[in-house]
């Protein structure tokens, strides 16, 4: 701003002193607006949900994370109290009580989330009694507190049954006097329980491998010829086991054609379902393993049993750990309800996925369908192989 003219030399100084500390102060001003804004925007970035309040918890501002946990409109809801938008016992009881060392667990109000949200909520007071409340959403880490709680009660429960009747046999060994055939049939009975707690172990492992080891390569060929033959042959192993006869297991492939991944993995889903198959089949039914190779490059394995069949309800569910449709018949033809959570398992890392098809009385059909980048034809390896020539 120009100085009036006229004016002595004192008060010329004292008004170019007043304009310069009213330009700093300016400065200033901006200076801390700037700092203001990059403060706000840093907390509207925050993962987690921020409202500032004052001493009468009043709401003066609050990020779009806590507008989405707490339904909060910015428009509608400043300056209002908090506890009138958010009415919930725990926050009334909270706000109302004043100890704020621990956090408060409620149900989300976001239209847009499952109704099973849940939100942790904090509150710390700062400066002249007002507060800053903290939410974040912890229905991911609840949701993983309660699948633990449940394999570990289902794990408990699971081995609990053979080690009841392991117990039992052992006192009654110890304390009955038993004939020759008596003490052979309750030892068989009792290598049954502990190969039942063996097979449901080695699960457990292969459950643990697949979640810890890296994903499989895209490069390493596994022919499905031989990955299929090979699983009938244990299976008609198996049906000697638990039909005391050999079931008829057909096979259909094109031997020259290879999945990428991990051979192991893979022998692991397939037999699992073929497994499946010949405890569910009667003896006097067959089973058939088919590999077809799609016209858009996908590969589908499918094995398909002529067994009891499965109601529609159930299938959503097969995947899920120790589910079991007939939780008596899996146990008494050995299986440990982690099969198809193993299946599931490998063909997540394999980019694939299992599609079920069930008939109640008529039979049942498993795919695993296989992206076509990691199947190989005949025809696509004759190919490559003469390109390379």
């Amino acid at each position: 701003m120009p100085l009036p003219r006229g004016l002595a030399p004192q008060w010329m100084e004292l008004a170019s002193y007043v304009i310069r500390q009213r330009r700093k102060h300016k400065d200033r001003l901006a200076c801390s607006d700037k700092r203001l804004e990059d403060f706000l925007a840093a907390m509207q970035a925050s993962p987690n949900g921020v409202v500032l309040m004052d001493a009468e918890d009043r709401i003066e501002w609050f990020n779009q994370t806590a507008a989405e946990h707490f339904g909060l409109d910015a428009r509608r809801d400043a300056e209002q109290h908090f506890t009138n938008l958010v009415r919930d016992p725990l926050i009334a009881a909270y706000f109302a009580n004043r100890d704020f060392q621990n956090s408060v667990l409620i149900a989300g109000r976001s239209l847009a989330r499952s109704p099973a949200q849940r939100i942790s909520v904090q509150m710390h007071v700062y400066g002249q009694s007002r507060s800053l409340l903290l939410s974040r959403d912890v229905t991911a880490i609840e949701q993983a507190e309660s699948m633990r709680r449940d394999f570990v009660a289902n794990v408990s429960h699971e081995i609990r049954t053979p080690l009841t009747v392991l117990g039992g046999f052992v006192e009654t060994l110890q304390t009955l006097r038993l004939s020759d055939e008596e003490r052979v049939r309750y030892l068989d009975l009792m290598s049954q329980q502990a190969s039942r707690m063996q097979s449901l172990v080695d699960d457990l492992l292969t459950l643990s491998k697949l979640e810890g080891n890296p994903l499989p390569a895209d490069f390493g060929w596994v022919q499905v010829g031989s990955l299929m033959r090979q699983c009938a042959d244990e299976g008609r192993a198996l049906s000697n086991l638990v039909w005391g006869r050999s079931q008829e297991i057909h096979l259909a492939f094109d031997d020259e054609d290879e999945i990428a991944g991990s051979e192991t993995e893979l022998h692991s889903a397939l037999f699992n379902l073929v497994g499946n198959a010949v405890r569910y089949t009667p003896a006097d039914k067959s089973i058939r393993v088919t590999w077809t190779a799609a016209a858009n490059g996908q590969g589908v394995l499918t094995v398909t049993d002529q067994g009891i069949g499965i109601a529609p309800e159930h299938i959503p569910r097969l995947t899920e750990r120790f589910y079991r449709v007939d939780r008596s018949r899996s146990r008494d033809t050995g299986g440990t309800g982690l099969g198809l959570a193993i299946v599931k398992h490998v063909l997540q890392r394999h980019d694939a996925e299992l599609k079920i098809e069930s008939t109640p009385g008529v039979g049942s059909s498993f795919r695993m369908v296989f992206p076509a980048h990691r199947v190989r034809v005949a025809v696509t390896r004759s190919a490559e192989l003469v390109n390379q020539d």
